[in-house]
């Protein structure tokens, strides 16, 4: 049977629709590079491995592919698409400029000092995760410090409308995380966000955010020298 799809027999929850399990279980392994570009993907062990019908598991491909993380060539495969840099930049621009708002509006609330608390929470267990040297759990808390800011700013729909569209440079921002320091790095920087929240002035809070976000694609020549075959040509 086909390793590349299947790793880990996931958990079936009878109280979800069948194709959004699916899609979850696909979406994530593809934006950690557990599915590298590349890698096949059987429907039939899909099927298996969850019990499901063709219709959920085809539907859930049909979305992947929606959002062109999947390429899918009828009668013959379906493989996890290249990265694409084109998407990855769009992504990183609709991100930026609405977390470059939600930032400066925490910073001029009233409830302030709450966000910075609930902020400073999720770094403290982004330190403890690298300590532990546990990079899988340390990624998703860095996606939950960047959600928490649209949950904060009540524009949480958004931060579903950001993930939809930022599979491309999540697995940029994948490549790059075991990197020496880089890690590290994205817990100064959000810090020096929280800072900047902290203090009051929107402009500082900014430009840290700013600055964040701009090292998501700041090595992307580097990561295609290493991996050529990850990116579309």
């Amino acid at each position: 049977m086909d390793t590349t799809t299947r790793r880990t027999r996931p958990s079936r929850d009878p109280s979800r629709h069948a194709a959004p399990q699916v899609f979850d279980y696909l979406r994530e392994r593809i934006i950690t590079l557990d599915l590298p570009p590349g890698a096949p993907i059987s429907r039939a062990e899909l099927q298996e491995m969850f019990g499901f019908s063709s219709t959920p598991v085809r539907d859930a491909l049909l979305k992947l592919q929606a959002e062109q993380l999947v390429d899918v060539f009828p009668q013959h495969a379906t493989v996890v698409s290249p990265i694409d840099l084109a998407l990855a930049r769009q992504a990183q621009f609709m991100r930026r400029s609405l977390e470059l708002e939600a930032v400066r509006t925490l910073t001029l609330s009233e409830a302030r000092d709450t966000a910075v608390e609930r902020l400073e929470t999720v770094v403290e267990i982004q330190a403890t995760l690298l300590a532990r040297g546990a990079l899988a759990e340390f990624d998703l808390a860095d996606r939950d410090f960047h959600r928490v800011l649209f949950e904060l700013t009540g524009i949480l729909d958004l931060w579903r409308m950001v993930r939809r569209y930022s599979g491309h440079i999540d697995r940029i921002r994948r490549l790059h995380l075991p990197m020496p320091g880089k890690a590290a790095q994205v817990i100064v920087d959000h810090r020096m966000i929280v800072a900047g929240i902290a203090s009051g002035d929107p402009e500082k809070a900014q430009a840290a955010l700013r600055e964040h976000l701009s090292k998501s694609l700041a090595f992307t020549d580097d990561l295609k020298a290493r991996w050529p075959d990850y990116f579309r040509t």
